[in-house]
C-alpha cells in the first residue's frame, strides 16, 4: 500500500483540487469523509492529514467535526480555512465570526517561513474565503503569518507538526500555493514522491489480473477518453478475456463508428463488437423534443441494447467501467454529508441485478489529467488521450427540438467543419470544448439571386479547467469567418450561423 496523504472533506468544493495539487506532487492522496475514524486512516497507510475548507461554522449546530482521535495518530496535520478553525476549536484556541468577511484576494505577510514557507518571498498574494476567523491560539501554536484582517492567517505547532492556514493554497490564485503544498508533503510529512504514471500502470495491471483470475471482461467502449484508456489498460493487463462493445445509436460525430473500429480492431486488435442500433434510437426519439425525455430514452435503450448484446456475446463475469475519481467522490451518498452539492454519477452504483456481473473500475483512483497521462503511456494516440469531452446521449442533446436523420446529417457535416478549422489553427487541443449546435430555427437568406429558407448552426467553443465554471473563448475573426464561410456553403440546409458568448454561469456549456 502505498503512502497516503489523507484529504478529510468538510464540504468544500475545492477538496478534489486539494486531492489533485498533492499528486501533482507525485504524492499519493486519498479523500475520505469528515468523520472516518483515526484507525482506519492507520490503517490506510496516512502519514499526513489535510483538513479542507467548508461552508459552516464550527459553531453551527450541523458542523462536521472530525474524529478527534486524529490529532493523536503522531502523524503531520494541515487545516485549510475552515480546516484551521476546526484546529483552534479542538486544540484549545478561540474562533469568531470576523467583521469583515475575507473574501477574494489577501496579501500574506510571512513573519516565520520554517518548513511550511521555506523558498518563499516575505509578501505573496493569497485567496481568501472565509466569514469566521481564529482569535486565540491553542497552547502550543504560534503565528507565521498575516492577512489584512487576521493576526493568524498562518499558524503551527512545530512540536507536534500542526499547520493551519486561513487561506486557499490550492487555487491558482494563490501565488507559490503549490509550493507550500509540496512543503508541508516533503519537509513536514516527510512523504515519499513516488506516485508516478508507470508506477500506476504497473500496479493496476496486476491488481486487474488478480481480481479477475480467467474471468471474461465486457467493457462499453465509447471512444471517448476514460473508455478509451480503461480498454487500453485493461488489454495489456488480460489481453484476449476483454471484448468490448461499441453501440452506434445514430448520435455519433462525423465517421466516429469507423474510426473506432480501425483503432480498436485493427490497431489494437482487441475484441470489438460493434452494434448498430442507430434506427432503434432514433425510432423511440421520434417526436421527443424535452431534453430530460431525451436522455431518459437514450440512457434506457443503451442498457438495452447492451445487455442484448452480452448475450450474442455469451458467458462474461465481469463488467469494466471506466469510472475516475471524481465520479466516486460526487456519488457519495451519506446522510450527513456536508458538501453543498453531491451528484449521482452514472458510471458509479449498483448495476441492475439481472446482469449479475462483478465490476472494474481501473481507473478509479485516477483524475482526468491522469487518465491522459496513463493513455499516453499505453501508446494511445493524441486524438483519442487529449479529444474534447462529449456528452453521453451524444448529438442527441445538440439538435434543438425534434431529433432526425436529416437533422443529425446537418449537424454532423457543420460539426466535422468546425473541427477540421480548430485543428488547422492549432485552437482545438487549447480550449475545453469547441462544437455545433442545430437550432431547429428558420431565417431568410440569399445564395446567388435565389432567396433561401435554412437552418442556424450555433458554434459553442468554451475555455474551462474542470467544466464547473466555463467561459466563451475569444477565437480570432478571421477563423470564425472561415468557419462560418465554408458551413454556409459546404453543408446543405444551414444559411446562418451565429456564436454562443454566453458564459457559465449562468449558462451550462451543453445547450440541453
Amino acid at each position: 500500500m502505498p503512502q497516503t496523504i489523507a484529504v478529510l472533506d468538510f464540504g468544500s468544493q475545492l477538496t478534489q483540487v486539494i486531492a489533485r495539487r498533492i499528486r501533482e506532487c507525485q504524492v499519493y492522496s486519498k479523500i475520505f469523509h469528515f468523520s472516518t475514524s483515526a484507525e482506519k486512516l492507520r490503517q490506510e497507510n496516512v502519514v499526513g492529514i489535510i483538513l479542507s475548507g467548508g461552508p459552516q461554522s464550527v459553531y453551527s449546530r450541523k458542523a462536521p467535526h472530525p474524529d478527534p482521535a486524529i490529532f493523536e495518530l503522531g502523524v503531520p496535520v494541515l487545516g485549510i480555512c475552515y480546516g484551521v478553525q476546526l484546529m483552534g476549536h479542538f486544540l484549545g484556541g478561540e474562533v469568531e465570526h470576523s467583521k469583515e468577511r475575507e473574501y477574494g484576494h489577501g496579501l500574506l505577510t510571512i513573519q516565520k517561513p520554517g518548513r511550511l514557507f521555506a523558498g518563499l518571498p516575505k509578501k505573496v498574494r493569497v485567496w481568501n474565503s472565509h466569514g469566521d476567523k481564529l482569535t486565540k491560539l491553542p497552547p502550543g501554536f504560534r503565528a507565521i503569518g498575516t492577512t489584512e484582517n487576521s493576526p493568524f492567517a498562518a499558524i503551527e505547532d512545530t512540536k507536534r507538526n500542526f499547520y493551519g492556514i486561513q487561506f486557499h493554497p490550492e487555487v491558482f490564485h494563490t501565488e507559490r500555493g503549490v509550493d507550500m503544498i509540496r512543503n508541508f508533503l516533503v519537509g513536514v510529512c516527510a512523504a515519499k514522491q513516488d506516485w508516478t504514471t508507470r508506477d500506476f500502470i504497473t500496479h493496476a495491471v496486476e491488481n486487474i489480473r488478480a481480481q479477475v483470475g480467467k474471468g471474461r471482461v465486457i467493457l462499453g467502449l465509447s471512444g471517448g477518453v476514460d473508455s478509451s484508456v480503461a480498454a487500453a489498460l485493461l488489454h495489456k493487463a488480460i489481453g484476449k478475456q476483454l471484448t468490448c462493445v461499441f453501440v452506434d445509436n445514430g448520435l455519433l460525430r462525423k465517421n466516429e463508428r469507423e474510426y473506432v473500429e480501425k483503432l480498436y480492431g485493427r490497431h489494437f486488435r482487441i475484441d470489438l463488437r460493434v452494434v448498430d442500433a442507430s434506427r432503434l434510437f432514433l425510432r423511440r426519439l421520434k417526436g421527443v423534443t424535452e431534453p430530460e425525455q431525451k436522455r431518459k430514452i437514450i440512457g434506457r435503450t443503451f442498457v438495452e441494447v447492451f445487455e442484448r448484446s452480452l448475450k450474442s456475446i455469451g458467458h462474461a463475469e465481469f463488467l469494466a467501467q471506466g469510472t475516475l475519481y471524481p465520479d466516486v467522490i460526487e456519488s457519495v451518498s451519506i446522510g450527513n454529508n456536508p458538501a453543498s452539492l453531491i451528484k449521482t454519477h452514472h458510471n458509479v452504483g449498483g448495476l441492475p441485478e439481472r446482469m449479475k456481473l462483478k465490476l472494474v473500475e481501473p481507473l478509479r483512483e485516477l483524475f482526468k489529467d491522469e487518465v491522459r497521462q496513463v493513455g499516453s503511456v499505453l501508446g494511445l494516440p493524441r486524438e483519442v488521450v487529449w479529444r474534447q469531452p462529449f456528452p453521453g446521449p451524444g448529438l442527441g442533446v445538440r439538435v434543438m427540438g425534434e431529433i432526425t436523420s436529416a437533422n443529425l446529417e446537418i449537424l454532423r457535416n457543420a460539426d466535422a467543419v468546425l473541427h477540421d478549422e480548430m485543428m488547422r489553427s492549432g485552437l482545438y487541443y487549447k480550449v475545453w470544448q469547441s462544437f455545433c449546435v442545430f437550432l431547429p430555427v428558420k431565417t431568410v437568406g440569399v445564395f446567388g439571386d435565389e432567396r433561401t429558407y435554412d437552418y442556424v448552426i450555433a458554434l459553442r467553443v468554451v475555455e474551462s479547467t474542470d467544466a464547473m465554471t466555463a467561459d466563451w473563448a475569444k477565437l480570432p475573426h478571421d477563423l470564425l469567418q472561415r468557419v462560418s464561410s465554408r458551413i454556409t456553403n459546404e453543408v446543405r440546409g444551414v444559411g446562418r450561423v451565429v456564436f454562443d458568448i454566453s458564459s457559465k454561469p449562468p449558462a451550462t456549456i451543453e445547450w440541453e
